[in-house]
């Protein structure tokens, strides 16, 4: 057992875990299905990350990916942001090479993409896709967030792919966010269509005539759910008359 995997289980508050099973579904037919905690809130997370994340390398991160607990995933996926995030700072600073630090970057975007399959909650998606493969999408083609929306395997690759556009947004890049609802637009599962409706709203933040633009021609069709996200910031008259379209 690596270093954070030690101090997550050291934080465990056993008090805290049925309220966190309830909180992400975890009861039979539910989205989190089978899902076990230690009752690890994310401030404490985040603290034992911050202590524990320069001790770690890609094994320790798959021992913490593989983890049954959910708050270790977390743990894991936060230490994993951490290496990034530091590797892109030293590119600004650092005497270590370009190609050096460029290759960390992309073991880390990587290592992400290849353990998809433990990032299984929206809370684990939304918590790591934007710092990390937005920012590396930043300045690159962003493809592979289209083919994860269309074809994700899962419910949480295709969130990946709407949620990742959040880094755009906050850098006024908003093309990528509107095409990528499109793909998702008339999604049946709930936290795709609650996913869709959150980054239209952050988008209509930096553009509201924009987002107004998009919900035209398309907020009466779309689901409720995801229309309903996308207009919380517009005034009433506004809202009404996209609730009010048949």
């Amino acid at each position: 057992m690596n270093r954070l995997m030690q101090d997550m289980m050291a934080v465990a508050d056993p008090s805290q875990v049925a309220g966190l099973s309830r909180f992400f579904k975890t009861g039979p037919g539910q989205y989190g299905e089978g899902d076990k905690f230690l009752g690890i809130k994310v401030p404490v997370t985040r603290v034992v990350v911050k202590n524990a994340w320069q001790e770690l390398d890609f094994a320790d991160l798959d021992q913490c990916l593989q983890s049954e607990y959910h708050e270790i995933r977390l743990a894991g996926l936060l230490a994993l942001i951490q290496i990034f995030s530091h590797a892109c700072k030293a590119s600004r600073s650092s005497s270590e090479s370009l190609p050096a630090r460029l290759s960390l970057q992309q073991q880390c975007v990587d290592f992400y993409l290849a353990h998809t399959d433990a990032i299984n909650n929206w809370d684990l998606v939304d918590l790591s896709c934007y710092p990390l493969l937005g920012e590396w999408l930043l300045d690159k083609d962003r493809s592979l967030l289209y083919e994860l929306a269309r074809n994700g395997k899962t419910i949480w690759e295709q969130r990946i792919g709407m949620v990742s556009t959040m880094t755009f947004v906050r850098h006024g890049q908003l093309n990528d966010t509107f095409a990528i609802a499109d793909i998702l637009l008339h999604h049946p599962h709930d936290l795709i269509q609650k996913a869709v409706g959150w980054l239209l709203r952050e988008a209509g933040k930096r553009d509201e005539r924009a987002l107004i633009s998009y919900l035209e021609p398309r907020a009466a069709t779309m689901p409720r759910t995801a229309l309903r996200y996308a207009i919380e910031k517009l005034d009433d008259a506004q809202r009404k008359h996209f609730l009010g379209r048949e």
